[in-house]
């Protein structure tokens, strides 16, 4: 769902990757169904594991697994504390990505703010 909204909506400041520490097999159709109520069609994607990726090519990692990352990673980790719908019911699965949704909204609004302080000081 990150990924998603990411790609949706931030693209100016931020090339997503998604990945977990233990992937489900597939995309959950609850999970389908609620992006596709934001007209996010996300049925291209697919669960990637954590050790697929290097994480040193990343300036920062959102870890919503709820378990620690190894802090020898490089990048700057930030937690997010949200649930994995993947047993949940539907409404479940919309509230868990309307959270998501608005956390990745404030994240690229942070970023586009610094990018703009950084330019104006330049």
């Amino acid at each position: 769902m990150a990924e998603a909204f990411t790609r949706a909506y931030g693209g100016d400041v931020l090339i997503p990757a998604s990945a977990g520490l233990a992937p489900a097999t597939k995309l959950p159709p609850d999970t389908l169904r609620a992006m596709s109520e934001k007209n996010l069609d996300i049925s291209a994607q697919f669960p990637k594991s954590l050790s697929q990726m290097d994480l040193r090519e990343f300036d920062l990692v959102i870890n919503m697994s709820g378990y620690p990352l190894p802090s020898d990673s490089g990048p700057l980790i930030r937690e997010w504390d949200v649930p994995d719908p993947i047993c949940l019911a539907y409404d479940d699965h919309c509230h868990i990505r309307d959270d998501i949704e608005a956390r990745v909204m404030e994240l690229i609004r942070e970023l586009r703010w610094s990018q703009k302080r950084m330019v104006k000081f330049r």
